[in-house]
């Protein structure tokens, strides 16, 4: 055998004994535990991310039914505001037109009781002109005593007729 052939040989012989160490040392079973070990964790962090996933998934889907609940309950807040607004409008005009209602007649009345009061006094001003004047034509026309009488009584008839 040559050289070659002979350190080839030793070479291969080593290998041999390594080989039976390690597995007289079982450490292969060691590497494919750890690999196995390694393997678990891989899959039990794979399962917890896929959990939290999920939980994730659940807690978007929960926040999002609370916000269309919230949006919906804001809508019917506004709308139920709107019709509360315009109750309270159409109300505040109702309740404008009677007191512009109420103030127009009552201004109304006022002027009328004026007017009433003012022909009442242009009349009884009347009166008190046409008895003047009467007394002055039958002073003037009747003389004497039964003139002064009877212009007395003329008088009193036309003040009581007119008043």
């Amino acid at each position: 055998m040559d050289a070659t052939s002979l350190a080839t040989l030793w070479a291969f012989v080593s290998l041999v004994i390594f080989l039976g160490v390690l597995a007289y040392l079982k450490i292969p079973g060691k590497i494919g535990a750890a690999l196995d070990g390694k393997v678990a964790a891989i899959a039990a962090e794979l399962d917890e991310a896929k959990r939290l996933r999920e939980e994730a998934a659940e807690l978007l889907a929960a926040y999002k039914k609370k916000a269309a609940d919230a949006e919906l309950e804001a809508q019917s807040i506004v709308a139920e505001a709107k019709t509360q607004a315009d109750l309270a409008t159409s109300e505040a005009e109702k309740s404008l037109a009677e007191l512009i209602a109420r103030r127009t007649k009552s201004a109304e009345a006022k002027i009328a009781q004026a007017e009433a009061q003012a022909v009442a006094e242009v009349r009884s001003r009347a009166a008190d002109l046409a008895v003047a004047a009467a007394e002055k034509v039958l002073a003037a026309k009747v003389s004497g005593s039964a003139g002064s009488d009877l212009v007395a009584k003329g008088i009193a008839e036309v003040a009581a007729k007119l008043n």
